[in-house]
């Protein structure tokens, strides 16, 4: 999980001013919290037996504070395996694993994560579901906020 983060951080190095650390690393600070909280999952994906990428899931709004909303923290699937609809499949399939309201934040400047959002939100929810604008730490963010049954 922490190699994979560091490709995701590199990524998102792109749209979010991140420093590399003394040793050459992003690093995560709160990776350790999703096998100590039990509000937090972490999950790897594989397909065909390879890793593809990962998810970071907990309970708790980092808008609002809601502690019964779920939070799509972090949402990564490598390059070689984009546009095929797999990143889609992976997003429905977690939202139907914790079954409530959820919230799924992007950064402005990401237009083709924003682009990707929209598309695996709306196909979940079977209706379009526009973003709120925010601002958050200096940063402008599309929140998408919705139900899974």
């Amino acid at each position: 999980m922490a190699n994979l983060l560091e490709l995701y951080a590199h990524d998102f190095s792109e749209f979010h001013d991140l420093e590399l650390g003394p040793d050459g690393r992003f690093g995560y600070r709160d990776l350790l919290l999703y096998w100590l909280e039990p509000d937090r999952h972490p999950f790897l994906v594989r397909i065909g037996g390879k890793l593809a990428g990962f998810v970071l899931v907990k309970r708790g709004s980092e808008i609002w504070g809601d502690e019964t909303v779920w939070d799509m923290v972090e949402f990564f699937v490598l390059r070689g395996y984009r546009r095929r609809g797999i990143g889609t499949e992976i997003a429905h399939t977690v939202w139907r694993r914790f079954p409530g309201r959820w919230e799924v934040r992007v950064m402005e400047s990401n237009h083709s994560a924003r682009n990707f959002w929209e598309h695996a939100v709306a196909k979940f929810a079977g209706e379009e579901i526009p973003s709120a604008r925010l601002e958050k730490g200096g940063q402008y963010w599309h929140l998408f906020s919705f139900e899974s049954k």
